[in-house]
């Protein structure tokens, strides 16, 4: 008989031993990210697990998303590529759904949401696929990766080589944000919290590091990446207004692809989500990765509609054109007050 619980310390060894032995799971079904929610942001998470003759079967990592600006929802997972249910049999796929299904219903929050990387659950309606992912296999040969980039592409990343970058790795959060806050200021973007970064640092003091680009000793691009069996996800990343004069960027993620190779094993490059349309959207198929639509999945509660918290929506563009005239100083002090409603 499966049986869900809800998570405790205790379990969370257990929960994420089931998640590195099940090929389904992913970097974001890890249970750390449940502490780094609630601390980063003061979301309520409610991970729950299926449990038979005593062994983890299924994990579901759920977080409520309740804010004034953006509404109300549970999502597996806020903040995150991918999330949903994963299980061992589909039994235990059943019960976590309908866990799901019936949390949503005692708590009165108008949707849910799974995202899915491959599919959307079944009888579940889904977003239009405004977000893609993008995926390849890596060689671990610095030769080999570098002639797998398509020759334009190569050229960006020989231009930095010759602009006489450098690259160090370490766990730098601090630097990173500095840099990833101004890049999201010009974006007209609210930042997250350098807070945020540290925790995630803590939370995965292993599983991460920071790759960081320097011209003349100065950081002009950085990244934080995650690293998973054996992937490698660069995950929040910047540069400078110099960065792309420099092809810092250029350069920055083809560092993170050649260490990840050489010093990690890693043998997987997941470039992560990036909306159609967009500038990032677009670098990411120069370097010849293949965009795969991402199928978030929703149920929704009887009269309520979907939230359309995205960037792109008309009614947001006269608020990142004012976000842009901030002074720095303050977009950084009210902007994580404003981000942890868009997940």
């Amino acid at each position: 008989m499966v049986r869900i619980r809800e998570l405790e310390d205790g379990a969370c060894a257990a929960w994420d031993d089931f998640v590195h032995r099940t090929p389904e799971a992913t970097f974001f079904h890890l249970s750390p990210w449940r502490q780094v929610i609630e601390r980063a942001f003061g979301h309520r998470t409610h991970y729950a697990y299926a449990e038979q003759d005593g062994a983890i079967v299924g994990v579901l990592p759920l977080a409520r998303m309740k804010t004034l600006l953006f509404g109300d929802a549970l999502i597996s997972t806020p903040f995150c590529v991918y999330g949903g249910p994963v299980a061992a049999t589909p039994q235990a796929a059943a019960a976590l759904e309908s866990h799901a299904m019936d949390l949503m219903r005692r708590t009165g929050v108008p949707s849910l949401e799974f995202r899915r990387r491959d599919a959307a659950d079944e009888g579940w309606a889904e977003r239009p696929a405004l977000h893609h992912t993008f995926r390849r296999a890596i060689s671990g040969d610095a030769d080999a990766d570098m002639k797998a980039i398509p020759r334009k592409q190569r050229a960006m990343v020989r231009k930095g080589i010759s602009n006489g970058l450098t690259s160090v790795s370490n766990h730098d959060t601090r630097a990173l944000h500095h840099v990833y806050a101004r890049m999201v200021h010009a974006l007209g973007t609210p930042v997250f919290s350098e807070k945020y970064f540290r925790l995630l640092g803590e939370a995965f003091p292993d599983s991460h590091d920071v790759t960081t680009v320097l011209h003349e000793d100065r950081p002009v691009a950085a990244v934080l990446n995650f690293h998973f069996r054996d992937e490698v996800l660069p995950y929040y990343g910047g540069g400078t207004p110099e960065a792309r004069g420099l092809a810092a960027n250029d350069f920055l993620y083809w560092e993170v692809m050649r260490r990840a190779g050489a010093e990690r094993g890693a043998r997987m490059f997941d470039f992560g989500r990036s909306k159609a349309g967009t500038g990032a959207f677009d670098f990411k198929r120069n370097w010849g990765f293949e965009a795969q639509p991402l199928h978030y999945c929703y149920q929704l509660r009887q009269g309520a509609t979907l939230a359309e918290n995205n960037p792109a929506n008309p009614k947001f563009k006269l608020m990142i054109a004012a976000w842009r005239r901030l002074p720095l100083q303050v977009a950084n002090l009210i902007g994580p007050q404003i981000v942890r409603g868009l997940g």
